[in-house]
């Protein structure tokens, strides 16, 4: 018999049956070894409905259980990678049941500067966009599912950000990622010099595409899906604006909700 879930965001028997094998063994209980353990299922439910409604943590209805003990699942799984880990076998799942290698040979990367909705750190103002907050860099796939994700102030340079989505992306070995497509504001031969000398990787050549016919929207080959991406994240609400005090949160939650859009996918 299924399971009565109450809020829409709450996981299913077939998410929760996907999702069970790839979060850590029940070794740690919030408050002690001496605490009752919780459901874990409830703590990612609240998470969820968090991520999904743009609520604060203290609003999150007592049925997910106490705001504090949701949040320290969230700060621990995020401190010990769980959430990329998770996002990164969803992925690669998803790419081979489509009957593609698991990981990309192309990928799209591009920045998005975003309002702050609190006072926090690593904040500044973004001269071109006119924003002041942090700016969102990730490096997504050609379906779309983000491969990397790094969130810093709004004045960090765009190229900046690449190094770093780069940096991160081949920290843990070698990666099949030969070509990158990206927007105009990261052209600069330092930059072409740097992807050329990483380690641990083959050449990746860096491919500008940009308007060729002046001003307004027009669909930019291949660099539509980064963009489509970041269509996605703003689906959920807690993304139309940065609520996070650490950008490592910020990056955190974004993982979370391409975690959910895996899962409505598979199950």
């Amino acid at each position: 018999m299924s399971t009565v879930y109450d809020y829409p965001t709450d996981l299913t028997d077939d998410q929760w049956e996907l999702l069970h094998p790839l979060l850590p063994e029940r070794t740690w209980r919030p408050g002690g070894p001496g605490r009752p353990p919780c459901d874990m299922r409830r703590m990612l439910n609240g998470i969820l409905y968090l991520n999904k409604t743009g609520c604060q943590w203290r609003l999150v209805p007592n049925e997910f259980g106490h705001w504090s003990t949701i949040y320290s699942y969230f700060k621990r799984w995020r401190r010990d990678s769980v959430w990329a880990h998770v996002m990164e076998a969803l992925r690669q799942g998803e790419r081979r049941y489509l009957g593609r290698q698991p990981e990309p040979s192309a990928g799209s990367i591009d920045s998005q500067s975003i309002k702050m909705a609190t006072q926090s750190e690593d904040i500044g103002f973004d001269g071109h966009k006119k924003i002041k907050g942090r700016k969102r860099h990730i490096l997504v796939d050609t379906l779309g599912l983000i491969i990397a994700v790094v969130v810093t102030s709004a004045d960090t340079d765009d190229r900046l950000g690449l190094v770093e989505l780069l940096s991160q992306y081949f920290a843990d070995g070698v990666k099949r990622l030969r070509k990158i497509w990206v927007d105009g504001a990261y052209s600069a031969e330092w930059l072409e010099e740097w992807v050329r000398g990483l380690k641990h990787t083959h050449k990746i050549d860096l491919e500008a595409t940009t308007n060729q016919e002046g001003k307004g929207f027009q669909v930019i080959p291949w660099r539509w899906a980064v963009e489509r991406t970041f269509a996605w994240l703003l689906n959920d609400r807690r993304h139309s604006r940065d609520y996070e005090r650490l950008t490592a949160n910020s990056a955190a939650m974004i993982q979370i909700s391409m975690i959910r859009l895996l899962l409505n996918r598979w199950a």
